[in-house]
């Protein structure tokens, strides 16, 4: 009981939106060049207090995912299109309550300036999901990368 009313305490103290699963650079920008080979950090909190079961994240046109860190206790899936390249990656595995995961990834940046929207589909031991896509750009926003 006790420790349910402290979970309770920390996570009304943070804003729902500030918590939001995030691609950034490996370096922490959220910005990177045209062109260019990068790192990525796809960073997932566990908001509520039941285990985060898939992550699953969706590739931006013009994109091209190359390579991932291996990430212990979690299986990876990939779908690819076509000609071969990776749409979406899905990452099944367990972040307990008060946890966060951190899935690397190396992509080659699209040949065009602009901003690129990263979907990410956190789904809950209930089977829940929330859809940090732009859905609900206040409550559930996606990730962006300006490539300039």
């Amino acid at each position: 009981m006790f420790k349910s009313l402290i979970l309770t305490a920390m996570f009304a103290a943070v804003p729902f939106a500030a918590a939001h699963a995030t691609v950034k650079t490996e370096a922490g920008l959220t910005s990177s060049e045209i062109g260019k080979n990068e790192t990525y950090r796809l960073n997932v909190p566990t908001e509520k207090e039941i285990s985060t079961t898939e992550v699953r994240l969706v590739v931006p046109a013009g994109m091209t995912v190359t390579r991932f860190q291996t990430m212990p206790g979690f299986t990876r899936t990939l779908a690819t299109n076509s000609a071969g390249l990776i749409t979406e990656v899905v990452w099944n595995g367990r972040i307990a309550p008060m946890e966060y995961a951190r899935f690397l990834f190396t992509a080659r940046n699209p040949d065009t300036a602009g901003a690129v929207s990263w979907k990410v589909y956190q789904k809950y031991s209930d089977g829940s999901v929330v859809a940090w896509d732009d859905s609900d750009p206040e409550q559930t926003p996606a990730s962006k990368t300006n490539i300039k």
